[in-house]
C-alpha cells in the first residue's frame, strides 16, 4: 500500500542532520518528541547514537 508518503530528512525542522525532524514528519508529531525518545534511547546503552549516523547516511534528503 503505497499512500504517497517517504521518510526523507526534514528541511525545516533540522537541528543536525534533519533525522528526527523527518522521522516525526512522517508519522505526524512533534519534533521534539522523537529527540527526546532519542536522547533516552541512547543513554539506555549508546547505541542510539549509532543508529542516528546510520539513519543520517541512509535516509535521503528531501
Amino acid at each position: 500500500m503505497n499512500n504517497g508518503k517517504r521518510l526523507t530528512k526534514s528541511a525545516t525542522e533540522r537541528m543536525l542532520c534533519g533525522v528526527c525532524g523527518g522521522i516525526a514528519e512522517y508519522i505526524g508529531t512533534d519534533p521534539t518528541v522523537i529527540r527526546v525518545l532519542w536522547v533516552i534511547f541512547s543513554l539506555m546503552g549508546g547505541s542510539g547514537l549509532l543508529a542516528y549516523i546510520i539513519a543520517a547516511i541512509i535516509i535521503p534528503e528531501e
